[in-house]
């Protein structure tokens, strides 16, 4: 990478701190949007970018993209997130209430660290307007039943005695349910609790002097000596007693006292001070042997003091850097070995003599080359010894030269060791999912055509088809710069998996990219869902460098597009990971007759069928176009249609065997209309949808 350019992205946080600098990202900024690859550090510093650049014309599109970041399985990641939603609620008047609508429906959320961290910021929020949310209040409030995190369960108890004048009758209840769990709170609840009876006390006395005098007398035994210190002081200063000082006419204005509200900062504030890069800037504290930067001077010192000797081995002439871009392209080999002669990459002279030092540098990057060239490994070596003998002799191969041939095309990474940098991170953008064409050699039009010669009227049992003879997605499970070498893909197979019918085939493809041998890979520790089954593929024992192993795993989604989350680990780390099947892969096909398919669409109607009028994209008028893109959404095969005009398909779910039919009608031009019937309606509706995108698109 350049050095200006490095440098630029390096100050591009301090540039942005400035909100007059900030408007000079803002046509790039879907450029700081979060891709799954990156590491948590980059992930929280893309998340500060995109808060300092959200105004009132980008909000709404910066809320969305922060609304898919909470589904995210990085919980730190999570949390910052619902900090950066804060924020901006905070800088942006306009959108608070939404952002607090938000926060509030995540309270809804399985995750119960995501409440927690959902609970501190609306608190934090609701201090701006406390009267306009009492219902907001009142439902936290029922959430110390569930919630178990104790920072979470403070800022709720906080809330509720803060403003105990806006929810009268919940906040005594709430103080009673904490009385009773008193002695196994967490010390940071028990001090709010105890605020909490002090508040109710000195604001309804009636219903809470009983509990307050049973909170005290709990927290003035406690094993913490801040709690009883606290119990202390509190009992002196509300019960007034012969002892109580002038201070007990001063407590309601002590405790309820108007408070300023809280400004969310980012945890990146104040760190300008220290030196970029520094480790005292990473943690915004000074550490040991950190030395300041000195002031600027008065009078402009001597030019020289910019001179840096620069070391023999790192000299290198500008030609001779061109020449190495040209010969270590980053893509492949082949290109890199089949690159321009030294007399092609410049203008200059090809007869011109070389300086001594030239000379000597050409040595060494000799010497390096061939080096690098001898740890290519066996696999380009031996397609080298192939392609002479291929020169030599006749068209005819050996199986070994056969063999060398198939391990060679190695993966963009293998040509030895590279340095993985976190800054060529935001540069990297994901291959789109490129199709796999299926083992066999039947076209999709051919099997269309030998279904449609079974036209008959008798009774036949549905029976299951063979995978769908299209093309099949690849996804991305690990990225190789996030597994550090190991590459890992895997696809939906449309197979049955062998041993259990409910489960759906998934192929995994694993690739080592590094130069080490990868030992023990295996799945670790899966944690499906509720009902959600894995079945691991497997143990591979040794995956040599450049080498690539294909192994099927098989997963019971429950008739549920949720992710199937698991770790994959070698015998040096653990990787965690996810597999999120299209609603399209959690069916499989069915073979019925015509009038087997309008006997089962008349028993699902009404809510069990959905309609969507759509308009089909020019390449897919014809009927092989139309056949191959809804099979490729989805696992379904054909059933036989007498109407020239319309397209049926049918199959049913993995796991319960609910029966998906799919009826496709052409009208005039490009118009048509889908329907698709089925008890599961959330199936359904997905499916209508990812079959229209694959129409329409």
């Amino acid at each position: 990478m350049d050095p200006d350019h490095r440098l630029l992205l390096r100050n591009t946080k301090p540039l942005l701190q400035s909100r007059n600098a900030a408007g000079m990202f803002e046509p790039y900024l879907k450029s700081f949007y979060i891709r799954s690859t990156d590491p948590t550090q980059i992930k929280i510093l893309k998340l500060e970018v995109l808060t300092n650049l959200a105004n009132e014309t980008n909000i709404s599109t910066i809320l969305r993209e922060f609304q898919t970041y909470i589904r995210s399985m990085d919980k730190d990641f999570v949390a910052a997130t619902i900090q950066a939603i804060g924020r901006c609620a905070t800088n942006i008047g306009k959108v608070r209430d939404t952002c607090l609508n938000g926060l509030v429906q995540l309270l809804s959320n399985r995750d119960e660290l995501v409440v927690a961290e959902s609970v501190v910021v609306i608190k934090k929020l609701l201090q701006m307007q406390p009267a306009q949310h009492s219902e907001i209040i009142k439902h936290m409030a029922k959430l110390t039943d569930n919630i178990q995190v104790p920072m979470a369960r403070a800022s709720i108890l906080w809330l509720i005695g803060e403003y105990c004048e806006h929810v009268p009758k919940i906040a005594p209840d709430v103080l009673r349910k904490m009385a009773k769990s008193f002695t196994n709170e967490e010390d940071i609840v028990k001090l709010q609790v105890i605020n909490l009876a002090a508040k109710l006390y000195l604001t309804n006395s009636k219903q809470s002097k009983l509990l307050t005098q049973y909170v005290l007398n709990l927290a003035k035994y406690d094993q913490n000596y801040d709690i009883r210190d606290r119990a202390r002081f509190i009992r002196q200063l509300i019960v007034p007693t012969e002892k109580s000082g002038a201070l007990n006419k001063y407590a309601k204005k002590l405790f309820l006292a108007q408070k300023p509200a809280p400004i969310l900062e980012s945890s990146f504030k104040d760190r300008d001070h220290f030196q970029l890069g520094s480790l005292s800037h990473l943690l915004n504290a000074k550490a040991v042997g950190y030395q300041e930067l000195p002031d600027w001077p008065d009078e402009a010192p001597d030019p020289s003091v910019r001179n840096v000797e620069v070391p023999e081995w790192t000299k290198c002439t500008s030609r001779e850097k061109r020449k190495e871009k040209v010969e270590k392209p980053f893509y492949s080999d082949s290109e890199g070995e089949s690159g321009p002669t030294e007399s092609a990459d410049s203008g200059e002279d090809p007869v011109a003599r070389p300086s001594e030092e030239e000379e000597e540098d050409g040595v060494k990057k000799t010497k390096k080359k061939k080096a690098s060239q001898g740890r290519k490994g066996r696999a380009e070596t031996s397609s080298e010894e192939a392609s002479a003998s291929e020169s030599s002799s006749s068209d005819s191969e050996s199986g070994s030269e056969a063999e060398a041939k198939r391990r060679k095309a190695p993966p963009s990474s293998r040509a030895g060791p590279k340095e993985i940098s976190l800054l060529d991170l935001d540069d990297f953008t994901p291959p789109p999912p490129q199709p796999i064409p299926s083992s066999s050699i039947v076209s999709t039009s051919l099997v269309t055509d030998l279904e449609g010669l079974t036209l008959t009227d008798t009774s036949l049992a549905p029976a299951l088809l063979s995978p769908g003879l299209g093309a099949v997605r690849t996804y991305e499970l690990l990225h190789r710069m996030a597994g550090e070498g190991l590459s890992v893909e895997y696809c939906f197979s449309r197979r049955p998996f062998p041993g259990d019918p409910h489960m759906v085939a998934v192929q995994i493809h694993i690739s080592n990219n590094t130069d080490a041998e990868v030992k023990n890979l295996r799945v670790s520790e899966p944690k499906p869902l509720s009902g959600m089954r894995i079945q691991e593929f497997p143990e591979i024992e040794h995956l040599a460098p450049g080498d690539t192993a294909s192994v099927v795993m098989g997963i019971d989604f429950c008739d549920s597009t949720q992710a199937a989350n698991f770790q994959l680990c070698t015998h040096t780390r653990h990787f965690y990971v996810s597999i999120q099947p299209p609603v399209g892969e959690l069916m499989a096909p069915v073979f019925m007759s015509e009038n087997e398919f309008k006997k089962e669409q008349g028993k699902l109607t009404g809510m069990s069928e959905i309609t969507e009028k759509l308009t089909l994209s020019e390449k897919c008028r014809s009927d092989h176009a139309i056949v191959q893109q809804v099979t490729l959404a989805a696992n379904v095969g054909r059933v036989p249609c007498g109407a020239a005009n319309e397209y049926r398909f049918a199959a049913k779910t993995m796991t319960s065997g609910s029966l998906v039919l799919i009826t496709l009608e052409r009208r005039e031009g490009a118009a048509a209309q889908l329907t698709v019937n089925s008890e599961k309606m959330v199936i359904g509706t997905m499916l209508v949808k990812d079959i229209v995108q694959a129409l329409a698109q």
